[in-house]
């Protein structure tokens, strides 16, 4: 289970930059091919930018074409919680970080195997923990 994280609308604003703080408190997106982890190819783990929780592997990471950052699925334990979105004139699925309930992107039926599912997120959302060597030799 994962641990919630509850800020104020104002602390919020003083953690994020500005950017972080549209996507994820206000549900936007970047514009498509400008996001920092769009073309990264590093090994590591993906985590929110709001809170810190865990929420993608490199390993669940491909090149969707779709200039975000895709993902077949995110880590186990209930990372991300999906709800219906039925904004700007069409159904579709929001993903949401479970631990502090900040908007990350969207979900779509259309990826690769095996899950068959494009978890299409923003980078504004996201940091970057990279596997270091020692990780990689003990595995």
């Amino acid at each position: 289970m994962t641990d919630k994280v509850e800020l104020t609308d104002a602390q919020w604003r003083e953690k994020l930059s500005p950017e972080q703080y549209q996507v994820l408190r206000q549900a936007g997106t970047e514009r498509a091919f400008t996001g920092k982890y769009e073309k990264n190819k590093q090994a590591g783990l993906y985590t929110c930018a709001g809170c810190g929780a865990p929420l993608f592997s490199s390993d669940t990471k491909y090149n969707s074409g779709s200039g975000w950052p895709s993902y077949t699925a995110p880590i186990e334990g209930g990372a991300v919680d999906e709800h219906r979105d039925a904004s700007h004139g069409m159904i579709r699925t929001e993903v949401r970080c479970a631990a502090c309930e900040g908007h990350l992107g969207h979900v779509f039926p259309d990826g690769p195997g095996p899950t068959g599912l494009r978890y299409c997120i923003n980078s504004a959302a996201l940091d970057f923990e990279p596997k270091s060597d020692e990780q990689g030799s003990q595995a």
